[in-house]
């Protein structure tokens, strides 16, 4: 029992041991991915973006694009409500097929 006991702590500061090696890799990989970035942000910025031209073509192309971002687009909304009204057609619980006694 005593030889049982043993092997149990063992597995116990094993366990432990890992748990802390592992934690303190992550932890110093973050800390380091974190200096990285921010010595690479200041040297590399990220590029401004372009004022867009007031052009015809895309102010459409941008209010079709907010249309189908506020809400959903009516051609899915008419696909899904004809796909409901047919499984409901096909699945009556009033037709002969799904009576039961």
């Amino acid at each position: 029992m005593e030889h049982l006991n043993q092997l149990f702590v063992e597995a116990g500061t094993l366990m432990l041991a890992g748990m802390v090696f592992v934690f303190t890799f992550l932890s110093l990989m973050i800390i380091f991915i974190n200096v990285v970035l921010t010595r690479l942000a200041v040297k590399y910025p990220d590029a401004v973006p372009h004022s867009k031209r007031a052009n015809k073509s895309s102010a459409r192309t941008n209010q079709k694009i907010k249309q189908n971002v506020d809400g959903i687009s009516p051609k899915v909304v008419a696909a899904i409500t004809s796909a409901v009204t047919q499984y409901r057609k096909q699945h009556n619980p009033s037709s002969s097929t799904h009576k039961t006694k």
